[in-house]
């Protein structure tokens, strides 16, 4: 079983008030750093852990925090977003619901760290109950003196703000979060300049997922040797998985990095096999942005080695034969799913979420949508799944902000690697429409 650095305690009763919080080693992270050690000593943890950022990228988050510029008498701000919409991914909100103090922690300790005075959390607007927990752990750290003036009598002073967007997918994308948290439209900036040197109101700001921030809790409290020992190569530390689809037991799970993903998928400690004796078919392993595995690539890659739950391992093969952690949404697909259906399911969100800036990803998310929508009815051709892989080539690539991308990878994958399924959808519509979505023509084997 893994070790928990984060959600060890989520199921403490009272554990998001102060009082208990604090009674289970809460504000350990604000106290050491604030009383022991320097700004830049902190960024220097966080870069030995090794942390990778947790919302999907998997950039360096130490590295990521030293490009914040530092101009004399300018403000500078530390966002956190909590915008979670990834489809298929909940993790974030389990944290923040269960544990919100360490959220605030990680918040303060980070602030610190990066010389910000005024920051924020970033909250979907459709979380407003989670955004009430926040609030009044929020108030409880300022009633405590964790939050405000001279936090802990050591000079350095911190308002934290948290914030609700309007439930728009594409302000997880940082540059859109800081427009909607200013009052704007959520659309993505044009980049340089980076957020890091002119971000929230033209001042250096940095954003981080909810998961990265908390993470800083346990990498000062123990040190960022320790942390990077967890975990293999470049993929240190734990990893919260949000599991959903046709598993035994799905929900959130915090791993070690370097778990095998079979063992994640059928071990006692973790979901325990696919629901109702089925067989897997197809997994998306970091929520339904990146590329869908089929079956005989989902514990294995292409060479035949074990598929660990790492950045590098994931993405083994590329996107011929790999995928990506991203943001841990892991989703599992048992054989009587069907993949057109789901590949139109995904296809109808992103064109839905689209904000329209870039005419690439408005009118190309449009057209999937539109294509795929025939081919699972029953009203599609051959050459729909022809006019899809090219739809595809010319959104990729093509946009400002990765939502582009993110609407092409699910579309071509499930082509790649089910075209069978599709040209079936097109030879037996009728058969396709009654037979409940379901058992896949082609055979399970490789």
């Amino acid at each position: 079983m893994s070790r928990k650095l984060l959600i060890e305690h989520a199921e403490v009763p009272g554990i998001a008030s102060y009082e208990t919080y604090r009674k289970h080693g809460g504000y350990a992270s604000v106290e050491k750093a604030l009383k022991t050690m320097s700004p830049d000593e902190v960024v220097e943890e966080v870069k030995k852990s090794g942390l990778r950022g947790r919302g999907g990228a998997g950039f360096p988050t130490g590295m990521k925090w030293s490009f914040l510029a530092k101009p004399e008498g300018v403000e500078r701000h530390l966002v956190c977003n909590a915008d979670e919409s990834e489809p298929g991914t909940f993790k974030d909100r389990y944290l923040m619901e269960k544990l919100p103090h360490l959220l605030i922690e990680g918040m303060i300790t980070s602030s610190y760290a990066l010389g910000a005075r005024r920051s924020y959390i970033y909250i979907r607007g459709e979380f407003m109950y989670v955004l009430r927990i926040l609030e009044k752990a929020i108030a409880e750290a300022y009633a405590n003196g964790m939050l405000g003036k001279n936090i802990l009598g050591s000079g350095y002073d911190l308002d934290l703000v948290v914030t609700p967007g309007g439930g728009a997918y594409i302000c997880g994308e940082e540059t859109a979060l800081l427009e909607s948290l200013e009052g704007k439209r959520g659309n993505p900036r044009m980049k340089p300049p980076f957020p890091a040197v002119k971000g929230l109101w033209g001042n250096p700001t940095v954003v981080n997922n909810v998961e990265s921030i908390a993470a800083v809790v346990p990498i000062v409290n123990e040190g960022g040797e320790a942390y990077a020992k967890i975990g293999i190569e470049r993929s240190t530390g734990t990893k919260l998985i949000s599991a959903s689809g046709n598993l035994v037991r799905p929900g959130v799970y915090e791993i070690e990095l370097g778990l095998s993903v079979e063992e994640f998928i059928y071990g006692d400690n973790y979901c325990r096999g696919i629901a109702n004796g089925k067989k897997l078919k197809a997994c998306i392993p970091g929520g339904s942005s990146v590329p869908i595995l089929p079956h005989y690539l989902v514990t294995k890659t292409a060479a035949g080695t074990d598929r660990l739950m790492t950045y590098e391992s994931l993405a083994d093969g590329g996107f011929a034969s790999g995928s990506m952690l991203g943001s841990g949404g892991f989703i599992v697909f048992d054989e009587d799913q069907c993949i057109v259906r789901n590949t139109w399911n995904f296809a109808r969100f992103y064109a839905h979420e689209s904000c329209g800036q870039c005419s690439p990803c408005r009118e190309g998310t449009g057209w999937m949508e539109k294509v795929l929508y025939r081919l699972e009815h029953g009203m599609g051709t051959l050459e729909d799944i022809s006019l899809l892989e090219e739809i595809n080539k010319k959104i990729e690539g093509n946009t400002i902000c990765p939502l582009g991308d993110a609407a092409a990878w699910p579309v071509a994958a499930a082509i790649r690697h089910f075209r069978d399924e599709f040209e079936w959808h097109v030879k037996s519509p009728q058969e396709a429409q009654t037979r409940n979505y379901g058992l896949i023509q082609a055979p399970l084997e490789a």
